[in-house]
C-alpha cells in the first residue's frame, strides 16, 4: 500500500511561540515615537545576509524615501465597553462590535454572561439608559437595541475597550487613539499607527513622504485566537472598510513614480488587498490573508509584534514570504519568529502598547 502524503496544510500550532508575560507592554512609552523599531530586510534574509537592525521609531524616516506613500487606518476607537446592571442587580458587560446594517438603534455585541441573559431582557447603564439584549447573531455575539442614539450613549456610559492582556487601566484613553483618528467605529485600535506623532508626520511630509488614509473599523478578530487544527479552518469576521478615491489616486501616483506603498498596520494591508481583489472603494471585508499570498497593493509594512496563534501573525508571515522570492511558508514563519526571538532577547515590548517592526 502506498502511504498517504502528509497533510501539507499549515497548522495552528505552527504559529505558536513562547512569550513571557513580562514582555507584554502594559502602557505606552512617551513620547509616542520613542518606541523601538526592529527592521527586517526580506531580500537580505533571502540572500542569507544579516537582515535585522535596531532603531527608534522616530528614525523611521531613514527607512523611507521621497515618493513613498504611507497608508494609515484612520478609524477611531469608540467607547464600546458598557458595564450594565441586570434587573436582579447582577452585573453584565456589553462590548459593542459594529452597527447592524440598516438599523440605527441596534448593534452586534459580545454580551457577558450571554447564556444567562434571555432574549428581550433589558439592562441598565450608569447613564440611566436601558439596552435590550436580543437574539444571537452568530459566532457568540448578540444583537442589542438602544433607546436613543448609540453614540450618545457610549459618550456618557462607555469605556475604552483596552485589550484583555492589558491589566493596567490607568492609561489615558487618548493614548489608545492614533493622532489622525477620525471616523468612529473600532472596538480596538489600529495599533501600528500609535507610534506616530504629529511632528513626525510633518517631518516625513517635508521629506517627500506622502500620506493617505483608509478606514477599517477593527472588530472582534483582533484578539480572537486561530480556531481549529489547520490555519485554513479559521474564519474572519466581516469588518467595514473604505478606501477614498483620493487614496486610490495617491497609490496610482506612487506606483507610476517608483515610490513604495508602505502600509501602517495589518488593517491597512487588509483594506489595500481587499480593494485590489474586489475593485471596490468600500464594503465589508472578510479577507483572511495566509501564505502564500500574492500581495498586489503593499510594498513595505509597519506593524507591531502580534499574539501567538493569531491571524495577524499568519498575515505577517505571508508578507515575509512574499518578499523573499522563494521558500516555503514555514521557512518564512521561521524567519519571522527568529526576529521575534531576537526582539524578546533585546527586551522589546509586545502587543498593542509595545514596539514596532518595519518589514521592507
Amino acid at each position: 500500500m502506498i502511504p498517504e502524503p502528509p497533510d501539507a496544510r499549515l497548522r495552528v500550532d505552527d504559529f505558536d511561540y513562547a512569550l513571557p508575560t513580562t514582555a507584554i507592554a502594559q502602557g505606552p512609552v512617551e513620547p509616542r515615537d520613542a518606541a523601538r523599531l526592529l527592521v527586517l530586510d526580506r531580500a537580505a534574509s533571502a540572500a542569507g545576509q544579516p537582515a535585522l537592525s535596531h532603531m527608534v521609531f522616530s528614525e523611521v524616516g531613514e527607512l523611507l524615501r521621497s515618493g513613498d506613500l504611507l497608508v494609515v487606518n484612520d478609524s477611531r476607537v469608540i467607547s464600546a465597553r458598557l458595564v450594565a446592571t441586570r434587573p436582579g442587580g447582577a452585573t453584565a458587560e456589553i462590548l459593542l462590535l459594529r452597527p447592524i446594517p440598516n438599523e440605527s438603534d441596534r448593534w452586534e455585541a459580545l454580551v457577558r454572561p450571554s447564556r444567562r441573559i434571555r432574549q428581550g431582557e433589558a439592562v441598565a447603564l450608569r447613564s440611566g439608559d436601558r439596552v435590550e439584549v436580543g437574539e444571537a447573531v452568530g459566532d457568540g455575539t448578540r444583537a442589542v437595541r438602544f433607546d436613543r442614539d448609540p453614540y450618545l450613549v457610549m459618550a456618557e456610559a462607555g469605556d475604552t475597550p483596552l485589550p484583555p492582556y492589558i491589566r493596567d487601566r490607568s492609561t489615558s484613553p487618548s493614548r489608545y487613539q492614533t493622532v489622525y483618528a477620525d471616523p468612529p467605529g473600532s472596538a480596538a485600535a489600529p495599533t501600528a499607527g500609535l507610534h506616530f506623532t504629529a511632528e513626525l508626520l510633518q517631518s516625513l511630509e517635508a521629506g517627500g513622504v506622502a500620506r493617505a488614509h483608509v478606514t477599517l473599523h477593527v472588530g472582534l478578530d483582533t484578539f480572537r485566537p486561530l480556531e481549529g487544527i489547520s490555519v485554513d479552518e479559521h474564519h474572519i469576521h466581516r469588518e467595514w472598510y473604505e478606501m477614498p478615491p483620493e487614496t486610490a489616486a495617491a497609490i496610482a501616483e506612487a506606483n507610476r513614480n517608483g515610490g513604495r506603498v508602505v502600509a501602517v498596520g495589518t488593517t491597512s494591508v487588509r483594506v489595500l488587498e481587499t480593494a485590489v481583489r474586489d475593485r471596490l472603494g468600500s464594503g465589508w471585508t472578510d479577507l483572511y490573508i495566509t501564505p502564500p499570498h500574492d500581495f498586489k497593493g503593499v510594498d513595505a509594512l509597519i506593524t507591531n509584534f502580534h499574539l501567538p496563534r493569531s491571524s495577524l501573525l499568519v498575515l505577517v508571515t505571508a508578507f515575509v514570504q512574499a518578499g523573499m522570492g522563494a521558500g516555503t511558508p514555514l521557512e518564512s514563519r521561521d524567519t519571522l519568529l527568529a526576529a521575534y526571538r531576537v526582539a524578546l532577547a533585546e527586551d522589546y515590548r509586545f502587543f498593542s502598547f509595545g514596539d514596532a517592526m518595519f518589514i521592507a
